[in-house]
């Protein structure tokens, strides 16, 4: 498969989501779980990336329905949702992303991601869904999410997926490594993609090799802070 590198917008920027996307990058994330502004800064940055061929994916902040019917109103060219750890909750997320037959989304021709009307809804490509895999029960229940229909990439957290080995080690299939290889073969079996945030870039050439797809790099806010650091540190007093 393809590798696609993406990164993650926490500032709510549009002249950062339009200058991510006028550097080439395949996708960003906009971040309503952990990101510094709200939904309604969501719109602008989708319209930010009109024309280009970065692909606007937002990350909800919880499985709601009616949040992800709207970003995807909105234009969001996929969602990402944070915790799966179940067939049963990837199976409500893409119930709440797709019109009937397949889902129950709230239906209308008006909306941004049909053109305002004058794009029949038909024509509208299927959003593409990332479940996130931050905990052990994710990793354990990773093969029966892969195995969802409409589920298109396993996202591994790796911050909430340490986080809980470090404090429920007894109950996890083995330590980051093994984990990180248990998604990549439950997706690649069920033929999914898998993807990871990568902080460190020394870090990508490892995910490549272990067989990650979606590689987002780091954040526009961690991006800023870091550079503003290294800057700042050139000018220290002894």
């Amino acid at each position: 498969m393809k590798t696609h590198i993406g990164t993650f917008l926490s500032i709510g920027s549009p002249t950062i989501a339009e200058l991510a996307a006028l550097s080439g990058f395949d996708w960003v994330l906009i971040d309503l779980e952990h990101g510094s502004a709200s939904e309604a800064a969501v719109p602008d940055q989708l319209r930010a990336l009109r024309g280009s061929k970065t692909r606007g994916i937002v990350r909800v902040g919880s499985p709601h329905a009616d949040l992800i019917a709207r970003v995807l109103d909105w234009g969001a060219q996929g969602i990402m949702i944070p915790h799966v750890s179940s067939a049963a909750a990837a199976e409500a997320i893409v119930q709440a992303a797709h019109y009937a037959p397949r889902g129950a989304r709230g239906y209308s021709r008006t909306v941004r991601a049909h053109e305002f009307g004058l794009r029949p809804a038909e024509q509208t490509p299927a959003p593409i869904i990332m479940a996130q895999i931050e905990s052990i029960e994710g990793v354990n229940h990773a093969a029966a999410i892969a195995h969802v229909d409409g589920i298109d990439v396993l996202f591994v957290g790796p911050a909430d997926l340490q986080h809980d080995l470090t404090h429920r080690a007894a109950a996890a299939p083995g330590d980051f490594a093994a984990c990180l290889n248990l998604v990549v073969t439950a997706a690649k079996d069920a033929g999914k993609e898998t993807g990871i945030l990568a902080r460190d870039l020394a870090d990508v050439p490892h995910y490549l090799a272990q067989g990650f797809t979606q590689i987002a790099i780091d954040s526009d806010l961690a991006i800023l802070r870091k550079n503003w650091q290294q800057t700042l540190s050139k000018f220290s007093q002894p």
